[in-house]
């Protein structure tokens, strides 16, 4: 079970695995989202661009940055809803590249409902250490009082 909103404090940072984006990754996100942009989808198109070659599209950096971070169990049957997601892509993510992400509490809030808003701040950092995407995820998560 992923944590309460209680136990949510801004001193915290994790950092999630590592993960290599693939071949496979991409084309199935081109599946998936029916976005076969040929910064995606074509390589010799690729090489005229200033990337030289495909990149990852940038929600699937960022799907993948909220799936390592859920692998910690951190909001696994505690997330309640995901309430918005503010994000920004500041590098390429290219095929072979690994990334991770480094995750903290940047806000809480009660509600009056009796659950609480805790807002997630992630970047995405490839394996030179750069940071290539940063953003924020707002979760309505579970509180103690309202748990059973």
């Amino acid at each position: 079970m992923g944590l309460m909103y209680e136990e949510f404090s801004p001193d915290q940072t994790w950092t999630t695995q590592a993960r290599t984006v693939t071949e496979a990754d991409v084309a199935t996100f081109c599946g998936v989202s029916g976005d076969y942009n040929p910064l995606h989808s074509d390589e010799e198109y690729c090489r005229g661009t200033p990337f030289g070659t495909r990149i990852a599209h940038g929600p699937l950096g960022m799907s993948m940055a909220i799936g390592l971070m859920s692998q910690l169990n951190l909001i696994n049957g505690t997330a309640m809803g995901l309430l918005n997601l503010n994000w920004d892509f500041k590098g390429p993510v290219k095929i072979g590249d690994t990334v991770h992400a480094r995750v903290r509490p940047s806000a809480l809030r009660p509600t009056r409902a009796g659950n609480g808003i805790v807002t997630l701040h992630f970047e995405v950092v490839n394996q030179h250490g750069a940071v290539v995407q940063d953003g924020t995820a707002t979760l309505m998560m579970k509180a103690r009082a309202t748990a059973a």
